[in-house]
């Protein structure tokens, strides 16, 4: 679909061309490279991101890839030329509204918002979903071809959304958070996966952004995000966000405070490597919190416990855990001099870890030796990385470097300890048990890589921190609707003799968006056709089938006649546009 506006056609050296089809040129990116296997060669995969407009050949008309590939881009005001189109988009709007439904997510935030406010407040988390964007100013297009969940299905400007995103409180985040978590079933035993990442950001005006140590160094402040996420029932908790300065490990005890007044306390916690420290178990002990946490890197105490058990269980069949392809035991022992409990330490190999770590140390060996190389006959001081694991015996006199020997003893034990890794439980448990509740946090990685890939949250296009944080908080309603859908999805997928490579969100939501509301002569939306055999499929996932789609296809149909009277959509350009508030 193209654009209402027209762009400078991008300079790209190289990757830029064009095409002509009829009295038409098209502007064509290329964004790599695929095998043609007729041709038996590698070819370029160009996609068209607009064509020409009128008699100047640098401009172009866009299309949705521009937006995609070009997303950086600041565009002219969309307008479209009537207020809604005649072709409207409702697979998507009907499954992530009745996710919001099951949920109770309007009636949660009506509590704290008017119900322009609400509505507008959820229209923005589904269109973060389903276009994997959150750009404001894109906003008016999205709304111009779905259904949306305002009063009276009403359009706002990109300016009114900026407005509105100024407008969000604290007050209001935390009410609904509260909420959310107040509706948890407390009684029931659960493990909390707790894990953060950070943002990098280029508004400097924000306070809440400062230098850090963030995980992709861009040379940029950052702030951090974290998530509490339920692995037993697959829905994120509560989330927070803290200045780039703070680490990781310091955090933990305050989210485990909050963890206690949201009222949980029959739970353990899942934690990474990065929280691993003997006042964050003291903390847990104290809390009455259990916990499982893999144990960072191979420090002395790790590596005695792995020396201990080798040659004792791996290739044995009793302790195959055959799902991993793992072999596991356990030992138990305190965790440090003064701990008054016993742990459980869970430790496990791997023959494919083995290989790829032991592919990676002899890389490594060889890089600092042909490193090495390049420095003989030259005045050279060794680094304690290279000692580690070179000895430099032979010096000239004036302190030229001339050779270096392997340390045969050290690489042999690192190459030895290769595939091993450790896992400490607070309770008693098997290892298997052990690895398949640490495994169940895979489901939280996974949203924070659809967190930053398929909600467009990479970047959150602010220049004030109210907008900063109302953004954040449509992010988390959103992904405990898209987090939803993952599990859906998935569970459905799972009760299929064939696995359709459009069981994944993206994908459905991408097959979703073919169901289609068409606009009549006499003005009114009605069903195109009826919903595919691909679509049945995915819309079992969510308890729905073609009837309940006709329903609601009628049901939009008579309220978007309802609505229709020419005020749904705020005219820019108009002297007297309304100064009403959204929230």
């Amino acid at each position: 679909m193209y654009l209402k506006c027209v762009v400078p056609i991008p300079e790209v050296p190289g990757k830029i061309t064009r095409l002509k089809k009829g009295n038409a040129i098209y502007i064509r990116y290329t964004v790599g490279r695929k095998y043609d296997s007729d041709k038996k060669y590698n070819v370029p995969d160009h996609k068209i991101i607009g064509k020409l407009e009128g008699g100047d050949p640098g401009k172009m008309v866009p299309n949705e890839n521009f937006l995609k590939y070009f997303s950086g881009t600041e565009l002219p005001e969309i307008v479209p030329d009537s207020k809604r189109s005649s072709c409207l988009r409702i697979g998507n709007y009907l499954v992530i509204r009745k996710i919001m439904e099951d949920y109770h997510l309007p009636e949660m935030l009506s509590g704290y918002m008017s119900e322009k406010g609400c509505g507008l407040f959820l229209d923005l988390a589904a269109y973060s979903i389903i276009t994997e964007g959150n750009a404001a100013q894109y906003y008016p297009d999205y709304a111009f071809n779905h259904p949306l969940l305002t009063q009276g299905m009403h359009m706002y400007s990109d300016t009114k959304i900026s407005d509105f995103l100024e407008s969000v409180t604290d007050e209001q985040r935390v009410g609904f958070l509260n909420e959310w978590n107040a509706v948890r079933d407390h009684r029931e035993k659960i493990y909390i996966s707790y894990d953060s990442t950070n943002k990098n950001c280029q508004a400097g005006a924000l306070e809440i952004v400062e230098f850090g140590h963030p995980k992709v160094d861009k040379g940029l402040p950052v702030f951090n995000y974290a998530i509490a996420y339920d692995t037993d029932n697959k829905e994120p908790l509560f989330y927070e966000q803290y200045p780039g300065s703070i680490v990781d490990v310091s955090q933990l005890q305050y989210m485990l405070d909050k963890a206690k007044g949201y009222g949980y306390r029959h739970v353990g916690f899942i934690l990474d490597r990065g929280y691993f420290c003997k006042e964050n178990i003291q903390f847990m002990d104290s809390c009455g919190y259990d916990f499982i946490i893999m144990i960072k890197g191979m420090a002395s105490f790790v590596k005695s416990l792995v020396l201990e058990a080798r040659g004792t269980f791996e290739g044995k069949r009793l302790k195959a855990i055959r799902k991993y392809r793992v072999y596991g035991t356990t030992i138990e022992k305190n965790l440090y001099a003064s701990d008054e409990k016993e742990r459980y330490f869970h430790i496990y190999y791997s023959d494919e870890k083995a290989y790829a770590e032991r592919e990676q140390v002899e890389a490594k060996i060889e890089r600092m030796t042909n490193c090495l190389k390049k420095q003989k006959g030259k005045k050279f001081t060794p680094g304690e990385g290279l000692a580690k694991y070179f000895r430099f015996e032979i010096y000239e006199e004036d302190g030229t470097f001339l050779y270096a020997r392997e340390r045969a003893d050290v690489i042999e034990e690192e190459l030895s300890l290769c595939g091993y890794f450790v896992i400490v439980t607070s309770k008693e448990m098997t290892a298997e048990e052990a690895l398949e509740i640490y495994k169940s946090r895979d489901a939280s990685e996974k949203l924070f890589r659809g967190d930053k890939s398929y909600l467009g949250n990479g970047a959150l296009r602010v220049q004030s921190d109210r907008r900063a944080l109302a953004k954040i908080f449509i992010e988390f309603v959103a992904l405990i609707v898209r987090s939803r859908m993952y599990v859906l999805l998935k569970n459905e997928m799972e009760t299929l003799d064939k696995k359709p490579n459009y069981m994944t969100v993206p994908a459905a939501i991408r097959e979703l968006e073919k169901i289609e509301m068409i606009k009549g002569f006499d003005g009114r939306y009605r069903l195109d056709h009826a919903v595919t055999k691909a679509q049945k499929t995915i819309l079992k996932a969510f308890r729905m089938d073609n009837n309940y789609v006709r329903k609601k296809a009628a049901d939009l149909g008579d309220l978007i006649a309802k609505n229709d009277d020419g005020k749904g959509r705020e005219d820019k350009n108009d002297g007297k546009a309304k100064k009403e508030s959204v929230n």
